[in-house]
């Protein structure tokens, strides 16, 4: 299962934890951008199925290893099963968890048979803690507040403003100027792309893009949009507003 990529095994806690980021990022793509292409792939008809993310960033279904026991752990078995029987929204979930879990276990294995003392472990496990699970980018715990009239604005779509200049473009009436700034400076180094889970604060000169409908950020690049382009959108739907909007096989 290694999607096409060299195998090899990280040794040191920053090698393990790029591995850990590039399975994420591969995760994170198949249930956000990649979602219409995971969902078919993901049939009920088929065999047992699991969702792999590579250390090339590449995402995979595709039947668990054969091998016994498996090189690495192996991620959750037979989530094709469960497509169809629940609420799009929550299977998505259930997989994200899952795959959270998945992460987890991977990155510590590689601790575990490289032989990480104490430290090591703690390291790793605040490095990973640093970043947003699976779930809360897919979700979008961790997005920015917004204020409920900022549609009303007479810029030709909000969805084109940066984090950066939110507060500032649509303030609340409620609050002082002071208060807006401070608020602004605290809200804005959390705001995540809801397709690579990067926040704002590693990527503030970049272009992004809001979706109208579940108001999650993205960078512009992860959803293939340009300024250009979103100059001419009227009302921005991302990849997984787009997609919930189609009907599903029932």
């Amino acid at each position: 299962m290694d999607g096409g990529a060299p195998q090899y095994n990280p040794r040191t806690v920053e090698e393990v934890f790029r591995d850990y980021k590039a399975r994420r990022a591969a995760l994170i793509k198949a249930l956000t951008t990649d979602v219409d292409e995971f969902f078919q792939q993901c049939d009920p008809e088929k065999e047992n199925l699991c969702l792999y993310g590579h250390p090339n960033e590449q995402w995979e279904v595709n039947l668990p290893a054969e091998e016994v026991p498996p090189e690495i752990p192996e991620p959750a078995l037979g989530i094709n099963f469960a497509r169809d029987g629940m609420q799009e929204k929550d299977w998505l979930a259930l997989v994200a968890v899952h795959s959270d879990a998945w992460l987890l276990a991977v990155a510590f294995y590689f601790g575990a048979r490289f032989g990480f003392d104490k430290v090591g472990r703690k390291r790793l496990f605040s490095m990973i803690n640093d970043l947003p699970t699976v779930y809360e980018v897919m979700n979008g715990k961790n997005k920015v507040g917004t204020s409920n009239n900022h549609h009303s604005s007479k810029s030709k779509s909000n969805s084109t403003v940066k984090p950066s200049e939110f507060q500032s473009k649509y303030p609340n009436e409620d609050h002082t100027k002071e208060e807006e700034e401070g608020l602004a400076e605290d809200e804005h180094g959390e705001t995540l792309c809801g397709a690579c889970g990067e926040n704002y604060a590693a990527d503030a000169d970049e272009f992004w893009i809001c979706c109208d409908v579940c108001e999650k950020w993205f960078h512009g690049k992860c959803v293939k949009i340009t300024p250009a382009r979103a100059e001419h959108i009227k009302q921005y739907k991302c990849p997984s507003c787009s997609s919930n909007k189609r009907s599903r096989p029932s």
